[in-house]
């Protein structure tokens, strides 16, 4: 089949051009459509789209498309407009075929570049561990107290807040019980052992991650795809010992400060819950916890918290790394910043908590 066209080809009759076109090829359906430009001497915008659309029918129907007599003014008209390559996604559609096998090579292939890139990246930070054991003073101090107070000091009020009203929930709830034993006492070692052996540092710890965790992989994040990190490695700077080593060092010094903070406030809701509700007085609430904690299961907690703050503080920084296209990538990396941190979170507190239950015997 073929059409040829003559005069100009624009808006003044693109439109209806289009329409005709469309209905005549989807009845004939013809194996092949021949265009002949020989006469046309003149297209806008308007007229590039008309061969466009044809070319996307003919690409539907699987036929053969091809453009003769092409004039000088046409060609140069259709080579402004990449024409060879517009409406070519309708051909291409139909060669794609799911195939099981080669979607699941692609997947194993992905897993490993991600293995692979993060034992790199941890490499790299034990490598910037070791430079910082045998140079402390190249470590950037000022920026390692900036990230102290962002993690440890502007946090400490929401992690007082909900440690507060988390020790006063379990005092609540477990008064309920404990009250019909007349074991109201029991209530300050219950709120105190499980707080600083295992809410406190796990509470605080989500918090952390939430906060910070998400705020360094934005802020790396940020910096990757604005060629700041290809800007540090140009000047012969290492990314990891300038960017991750300061983050590092100041979770890891006040997570675990920041949990016997917690500890603290969730021992005050439940005593403020002693008090008013089950007629303790403050004093033998507090004898009941100073008797009922020991100094094990405090270090154990700020132990675990020490843990919790470097698996945020080091996923967050991998993946502010791994941050790849534009704004849409950092959303990504932040949102996978806090759930892969999270998750660690969990998976290291049960080892622990095993750990824990086989050493004890």
């Amino acid at each position: 089949m073929a059409i040829h066209f003559k005069g100009r080809l624009d808006v003044s009759n693109a439109a209806l051009l289009i329409k005709e076109f469309n209905t005549l090829l989807r009845t004939r359906k013809p194996d092949s459509l021949v265009i002949d430009l020989e006469k046309l001497n003149d297209l806008d915008d308007y007229g590039v789209s008309v061969l466009v659309e044809l070319k996307k029918i003919m690409g539907n129907m699987r036929g053969n498309y091809s453009l003769v007599n092409i004039p000088e003014r046409v060609n140069e008209i259709l080579t402004m407009h990449n024409f060879d390559v517009l409406g070519q996604q309708s051909i291409t559609a139909h060669k794609t075929s799911y195939n099981l096998f080669a979607n699941l090579g692609n997947s194993v292939f992905n897993v490993g570049n991600e293995i692979r890139y993060i034992l790199t990246f941890l490499g790299d930070t034990c490598f910037s561990f070791l430079r910082f054991l045998r140079s402390p003073g190249s470590l950037r101090f000022n920026d390692t107290i900036e990230n102290m107070k962002r993690v440890g000091l502007d946090a400490l009020p929401i992690v007082s807040l909900i440690s507060f009203l988390l020790g006063l929930i379990m005092a609540f709830m477990s008064s309920v019980q404990l009250q019909q034993f007349g074991a109201n006492i029991y209530v300050a070692s219950l709120v105190g052992i499980s707080m600083t052996r295992e809410l406190g540092p796990i509470m605080t710890a989500i918090i952390v991650a939430g906060r910070s965790g998400s705020s360094f992989a934005a802020e790396i994040g940020t910096m990757k795809i604005s060629e700041e990190v290809d800007a540090l490695s140009t000047m012969n700077i290492n990314p990891n010992f300038f960017l991750v080593l300061p983050r590092m060092f100041a979770a890891c010094l006040v997570v675990p400060i920041l949990t016997l903070f917690s500890d603290l406030f969730a021992i005050a809701g439940g005593l403020l819950v002693g008090v008013t509700m089950l007629d303790l007085t403050v004093s033998g609430y507090t004898n009941q916890t100073i008797n009922t904690l020991t100094l094990f299961d405090v270090f154990w907690g700020v132990f675990k918290s020490g843990i919790f703050a470097l698996l945020i503080s080091w996923t967050g920084c991998l993946k502010g790394f791994q941050v790849k296209g534009g704004a849409s990538g950092v959303g990504k990396a932040t949102t996978s910043a806090v759930v892969s941190s999270i998750f660690l979170i969990v998976l290291s507190d049960s080892l622990l908590v095993v750990i824990l239950r086989y050493w004890n015997g």
